[in-house]
This record gives C-alpha cells, structure tokens and sequence, in this order.
C-alpha cells in the first residue's frame, strides 16, 4: 500500500514538475535569438517588411530576431524548413501569397501541408499592384489600352518578376477579365522585367509601387490602374480596375507571420502582440507608407481566414490558366 501511494505521490509531482517548467519555459520566452525565415533572396518587399520588424522586435523583446534568407522552389524551401524545425516559437516563417496562396497549387506534391503545418501568428502587411505600360504604346488609359491589344492579339507581351508569382496572376486576371491575348513573358525577378519593360521589349507589367514609381514619375512607362480596392497613396490619379469595371482584377502581395504547428498558444499569443504593436508605430507606418505598403495585423484566427480565402481564391485561377512551377 505505501509502495503504491509513494508510486503516485511521485506521478503527481512529476506531472507538476512537469507543467511547471512548461509554464517557466514559456513565460521566459524568448531567452535566444529567435530566426525569421525569408523566402525569398536579401532586397525587394519581403526581406524589407522582415527586416524592418525585424528590428522592432529585437528591441521590444530583448532577444535578437535575426532574417534569413532561404529562396528557392516557390517559397516552398523555405517553408519547409520552418515545418520541420521545433515547435517553440524560435523559428518563424513571413508566409505569403506565394507560399500560401498561389505556391501550393503550382507544385505535384508539398513536403508539407499549407494549412496544418503551420500556426499563424497576425497578418503583417501589403502591397497592392500596378498595371504600367511602355510609354510608346498610344494608349493614354486602360480602356484605350484594352482597345489596341484587342486589334493586335498575341502581339503584346505583359512581364512578370517569375512565372506563378502574384505579378503573373495579375496578368492572368486581367486578360481573362477584359478577354485579351497577351503573350506572358517571365523574368527571374523584377529587376530585368522593369528594364526591358522601360526599354520597350516588353510592352505590360504588373508589379508594386516601389519598383515602378520612379520610371512612372520620369514619363517612360505609364501606370494605368492599380489592382487595389482603393487608389494607391503613391499614385493618387491612377484609377482602380474596379472603378474601370473589372473588379476581379484585386491583387497584392501580402505577407503573414507563422510558427511550426503545435507551437504554444502563450507564445504565438506573445508574438501576435509584440507584432501588432510594431505595426502600428510612427517609424514603421511611415516606412511602409514611402513604399506603397499597407499595415495588417490582426489576430491568428483572422489570419488564419485570410490564408484559407487565399488558397481558395487562386486554384481555379491557377488550373484555367494551366500553369505550373518551373
């Protein structure tokens, strides 16, 4: 009888014991550095919203928060990684609509599942697109533009910053909506695409603010629309595809914060509010508002809705368009 009651004593203050460092371990967390997975390389939207919170983090919770940078395969290299590492919160992922929108339906098979391997932390930010054309081509507007590609089918060429990127399912919409041929033409990046795009090789192309703006303000490409529910801050006379009536033509590149899944409910609740409050900081809103970007947040459920409505939205987009991953 004592053997027993001093086999359960002992049970019960290991469960105890047990709880109790479970307890400890998150509420010192974090006590490392703690790394952000990019998945895409160093330069351009991403690794510019992941370093700047990056920074705010570093500072509101004591630790360094360190980028790395892991391209490859869609966002899919990058996103397994973080799958695979352990569920503790020193290991996140800037998820976006590459990864978890349009990505899953370009590849056979995933290594990981979009939805159940991860935890979703908040929503961080977006960044809607443009619709600009070479400056030589004679349309002053959208209409004019859908006008002259219709008298000269599969003549035009609309670049992209890669094949199944969210500047690709812009052009993808937009012919489908307006029922024009173009010719899509993929570059590794935005960088060459906006190059020949300036230099008349290319004739469309659909990409953020940023990359754009300065050829737009010095006349050699002309913006048209933005693929935004609202006019861009940047680009105040440009009118949205909705007002123009094609309002499916809504796309931006967001980004989202995730964990592995089974990463404690207290730390992706710690995450979610030392996100959410650098996001809405002076120094970060004016950073985002310089590039055309928008602040998100939000709760996880919430983010959580967004990732399923996005994974939802782009299949069949997909499929029409019978695209698949490089």
């Amino acid at each position: 009888m004592a053997s027993k009651l001093t086999r359960y004593v002992c049970a019960v203050v290991c469960a105890l014991a047990g709880t109790w460092a479970q307890a400890q371990s998150v509420g010192a967390y974090p006590n490392r550095p703690i790394k952000l997975i990019v998945t895409v390389p160093p330069g351009g939207a991403a690794d510019f919203i992941a370093r700047l919170l990056a920074a705010k983090l570093s500072t509101s919770m004591g630790q360094p928060v360190v980028v790395e940078n892991k391209a490859g395969a869609s966002g899919s290299v990058a996103s397994d990684f973080v799958a695979k590492s352990a569920p503790d919160g020193y290991t996140l992922l800037q998820n976006s609509i590459t990864t978890h929108g349009i990505g899953p339906h370009l590849m056979a098979k995933l290594p990981y599942d979009p939805i159940t391997s991860f935890a979703p932390i908040t929503m961080l930010a977006s960044l809607p697109l443009i619709m600009t054309i070479n400056a030589e081509l004679k349309a002053q507007t959208l209409p004019e533009f859908v006008s002259l590609a219709k008298q000269r089918p599969g003549k035009l060429a609309f670049a992209s910053s890669g094949n199944g990127g969210a500047p690709h399912m812009a052009g993808e919409l937009f012919t489908a909506a307006t029922a024009i041929d173009m010719i899509h033409a993929p570059y590794r990046g935005s960088g060459p695409a906006v190059a020949d795009l300036v230099g008349g090789q290319v004739q469309v192309m659909f990409d953020g603010a940023p990359s754009l703006l300065p050829h737009i303000t010095s006349g050699k490409i002309r913006a048209l629309a933005a693929a935004s529910p609202r006019r861009n801050p940047l680009l105040p006379n440009t009118p949205t595809f909705a007002e123009l009536g094609f309002p499916s033509v809504n796309v931006a590149l967001w980004y989202g914060l995730m964990a592995p899944a089974g990463t404690p409910p207290d730390i992706i609740a710690r995450l979610n509010r030392e996100v959410n409050q650098a996001l809405k900081s002076s120094d970060v809103l004016e950073r985002f508002a310089s590039q055309g970007t928008e602040a998100l947040g939000g709760t996880p459920e919430q983010a959580a809705s967004y990732v399923r409505q996005e994974l939802d939205r782009w299949g069949p987009v997909v499929k029409k368009a019978g695209i698949v991953a490089n």
